[in-house]
């Protein structure tokens, strides 16, 4: 099935480099711990491998979340498999739907480590619903905002917001699928333990799957 890019569409998929967050990267070092670290880290792969957007992610395990109290309430386990793909861009850019879809919920979620600004649209794919979910936006991508609002494919919905507004993170958009939202509104879980894996795998689909992206 078609869609459109996600990002700014004058930024090509050949400008897009798939990084490792997960633990077993040896080279991360302490490239997590702050916003500024894990820029800089970013960075220095891009420049490396002369790209724009670092990407990457789905169902990876991360260390990221160690330094936020909410992933880790103790009662489920360790929440650290992460269930999006990201897309490290700067503050700004531009962020689309991929295809025709209707604002199911928002909200401004401002606790560190948490979303920030967050929009969820409800598609219509092959017939059934299928949620999307864009994390960490800019404050203003909520202006103007009401339920069932329609966005045609490749509409901007937002930007990239910054580190004081999108949740402590660099700037990135945290992009998920979700088959069933049971019954959240302006959040979905982003991150998961070990424990409840197999469930969000099923719930939670690769976006990379849909989105018509090789690399």
């Amino acid at each position: 099935m078609k869609s459109h890019m996600l990002l700014d569409p004058g930024i090509s998929t050949s400008q897009y480099f798939r990084v490792d967050l997960s633990i077993t990267n040896d080279t991360l070092g302490d490239a997590l711990k702050d916003p500024e670290s894990c820029q800089a880290y970013l960075d220095r792969v891009l420049e490396k491998h002369k790209k724009r957007v670092a990407f990457g992610g789905y169902l990876e395990r991360r260390g990221l979340y160690d330094g936020f109290g909410h992933f880790n309430p103790g009662e489920s386990g360790k929440r650290e498999y992460h269930l999006g793909v990201d897309f490290w861009a700067p503050a700004g850019t531009s962020v689309h739907t991929p295809w025709k879809g209707r604002v199911h919920s928002w909200a401004n979620r401002t606790a560190r480590g948490d979303y920030g600004p967050v929009l969820l649209l409800e598609h219509l794919i092959y017939g059934k619903p299928l949620y999307s979910v864009y994390g960490h936006l800019s404050s203003g991508s909520l202006d103007g905002l009401f339920k069932g609002r329609e966005f045609e494919m490749g509409q901007e919905v937002g930007r990239l917001g910054t580190a004081s507004e999108n949740g402590g993170y660099a700037p990135h958009l945290h992009f998920q699928f979700v088959r069933d939202l049971e019954g959240y509104s302006g959040d979905y879980p982003g991150v998961c333990a070990l424990e409840q894996l197999e469930f969000y795998r099923e719930n939670c689909p690769d976006p990379l799957d849909y989105l018509n992206f090789s690399q």
